[in-house]
């Protein structure tokens, strides 16, 4: 870390870039603010409120947002570092060979934030792609274009990409996968109740909207409306459910070129890859065959105007928010209104931020870690990640559900489980992306094309595990059962998640849950499956695996019985690998919490704003939870999030551990103390 922050800052100081203090979460907060608990509650009652009510009592959730939470508030403070990063970067003039991410930067900034040139130039940018789609005249020439959209990061019709190969981890194949839809999911076209008809007619009037803004006379674009939508609804049935598309097992597929091409006779998949510069196409995954025998059928049953109308479709919606205010309001009205409950628009800078993140977000996180990421920092989170790691193998030599041998492999996967913290060791060289301050549409496409490009370049190549699949700035945390890592940005390392300064209650009851949750992972119901080195391989007895079904069946069945909203019940199936690590993350940290105490003992009977540290640390782990959500957002997340809604994050694991019934001297019967027969801990 040092070496880079000294070259860091003598590539950039020159050229007046400066760091300037992060926006701090409330100067003088406390990690736990007694403020923000509603004690009218009882801790055995709903936890949730009682940590964290009077917080939701009085906070609006703003406009411009679907949910608003501890995440919110801190991914807004991470986006105020970047606006200032980004708008200083756009105000100096810098030789891009010696700066080139502040140049990229910059020059990105500033062609997004130009609204005068944008409304001005409307779609003109687009001129040259909508004339390669006006010019298709035959079946031959629609595939072409799919492959075209394709290599810009368009993905119409279907998926593809590089990946690793489930059962030889250590290379990258060629990955087909369902795909073409505008709605977020299947159910959205399937489902038979008032709530999705409604959707689909206002889908209808969206696309109907977007070709006329595009150009179209209305009647026409009434029409070819309702044509893609017929060609998405039989893409959509043939598309598994998010629940099927858990099973790994059943997502790999792997074939020759002359297997797929059997599934797809109506098109020439040698078309496609030259199309795309894919010389060596070798054995592909093809996740869901089915889906592509009917998608084989879609494509010869459906007219070349309606595969153009669906393709304008498609390259307009994933262009409207970098182009003009009508393009940019009817994307909103529908993304985020109809289907989020969402009243209004973030400002433009917010905007730009976002797609500059999503576009060339490690030349961004750069520069972010450089002035906000301090090495101690690093050094603090690797030491929770090790004693969490601790925790974990303690638990996995004293369960009693699993067998010896079993135990050994488990143990074995945890000992390689990588650990990724704060940003990459090598960064992403965008030597070869143009990044200019023409078009901010040219400079969003351009960059689309430079990851398609990167992408299908690692097929058949060794896998490089030095890739981030986030960026710095993310506030969020993931685990990869392909490379068996856990990966912590920079952006999620601050309150409330982690404080500096903190006693350790606080900080193993937030980030410890986390690195706890990520680490779990690597043992639910999907990671589970994977071996110590990331391949899909059962390495369980029989007997220890039905043990592991059971208890997963337990958790399946608690969060079923969940009902955010009324007639709402969580689906526990789709949900069921978030929450066993939420489950198994809690209990970890809370694990981890009591060894550090052991080597302090002055600190275990201490108390702070009169709780003891096995409270704060529940307190800790609710206060990162914190949020509010609009209902269209929460019938959306119901349908097509793994996740839990957040007061679930908080009681459904805390209802099953005696660890917090013992902190709190809740009595058994309490709402928040699960009977001990449907009790379940995994980990």
């Amino acid at each position: 870390m040092k070496s880079f922050t000294v070259i860091l800052i003598s590539i950039i100081a020159p050229f007046g870039l400066r760091a300037e203090p992060q926006p701090q979460i409330a100067q003088n907060s406390p990690p736990i603010d007694p403020k923000n608990m509603d004690t009218s509650v009882k801790p055995g009652d709903d936890f949730f409120r009682y940590a964290t009510g009077a917080w939701i009592k009085r906070t609006e959730i703003p406009p411009e947002y679907s949910r608003w939470g501890a995440f919110n508030e801190l991914i807004e403070r991470n986006n105020d570092a970047l606006h200032t990063i980004a708008g200083k970067a756009s105000q100096i003039q810098v030789d891009p060979k010696l700066a080139p991410e502040t140049q990229k930067v910059g020059d990105y900034y500033a062609s997004g934030m130009d609204e005068q040139s944008i409304e001005a130039m409307r779609t003109k940018p687009l001129e040259e792609e909508l004339g390669r789609i006006e010019a298709i005249k035959d079946r031959q020439d629609v595939l072409t274009e799919i492959g075209h959209l394709h290599s810009i990061g368009i993905n119409a019709f279907f998926n593809f990409g590089a990946g690793q190969d489930a059962k030889d981890s250590t290379r990258d194949i060629a990955q087909a996968v369902q795909g073409g839809l505008g709605m977020p999911d299947r159910d959205y076209y399937t489902k038979q109740d008032p709530d999705m008809k409604e959707k689909r007619e206002k889908y209808i009037a969206h696309v109907t909207k977007m070709l006329t803004l595009l150009g179209e006379p209305a009647q026409k674009a009434a029409d070819d409306a309702k044509r893609i939508m017929a060609l998405e609804t039989k893409l959509a049935e043939a598309s598994r459910t998010r629940v099927q598309l858990r099973d790994p097992i059943k997502n790999y597929n792997k074939m020759g070129v002359r297997q797929l091409q059997d599934l797809t006779p109506e098109w020439n998949w040698s078309d496609y890859f030259n199309k795309i510069n894919l010389l060596e196409p070798g054995d592909i995954n093809v996740h869901q065959p089915e889906f592509f025998k009917a998608a084989n059928d879609v494509f010869k049953s459906t007219s070349i105007d309606d595969w153009k109308a669906y393709l304008r479709w498609h390259l307009i919606s994933a262009t409207a928010q970098y182009l003009s205010k009508d393009f940019v309001d009817e994307e909103f009205d529908f993304n985020e209104r109809t289907l989020r409950g969402t009243q209004q628009n973030k400002p433009r800078w917010k905007r730009v931020i976002a797609t500059e993140d999503d576009e060339i977000g490690e030349a961004l996180g750069k520069l972010y870690v450089g002035f906000y990421f301090p090495p101690e920092a690093k050094a603090r989170a690797l030491e929770l990640v090790n004693n969490l790691k601790e925790a974990l193998a303690d638990r996995i030599k004293t369960l009693d559900w699993m067998d010896e041998a079993t135990k050994k492999e488990a143990l074995k996967k945890l000992a390689a489980m990588n650990v990724k913290i704060g940003y990459p060791d090598k960064w992403l060289d965008y030597s070869l992306l143009q990044i200019d301050r023409g078009p901010y549409v040219l400079n969003a496409m351009r960059a689309g094309k430079f990851e398609a490009d990167r992408d299908l370049e690692k097929i058949g190549k060794p896998v490089d595990r030095t890739d981030w699949g986030m960026t710095p700035p993310t506030v969020n945390a993931y685990y990869n059962p392909n490379m068996n890592e856990i990966v912590f940005p920079a952006g999620i390392l601050q309150p409330p998640f982690f404080y500096a300064n903190a006693d350790d209650a606080v900080n193993y009851g937030g980030i410890g849950a986390v690195i706890g949750h990520e680490m779990t992972h690597g043992f639910d119901d999907q990671g589970r499956q994977f071996d110590a080195t990331g391949n899909l391989r059962d390495w369980w007895s029989k007997k220890s695996a039905d043990e592991y079904d059971k208890r997963r069946k337990a958790i399946v069945q608690q969060y079923n019985e969940y009902e955010p909203l009324p007639g709402l019940h969580l689906n526990g199936e789709l949900t069921q690998g978030e929450n066993i690590a939420d489950i198994g993350g809690v209990k970890l940290a809370y694990a981890a919490l009591q060894k550090a105490l052991d080597k302090h003992p002055e600190e275990q009977n201490k108390k702070i704003d009169g709780f003891t540290p096995e409270q704060r640390f529940f307190l800790s782990f609710a206060a990162i939870w914190r949020s509010k959500i609009r209902d269209e957002d929460q019938k959306l997340r119901v349908k097509t999030d793994p996740h839990s809604p957040a007061q679930f994050r908080v009681n459904g694991p805390l209802s099953d551990l005696q660890e917090f019934q013992k902190a709190f001297n809740i009595p058994d019967g309490s709402p928040m103390v699960r009977p001990a027969d449907k009790r379940v801990n995994i980990w």
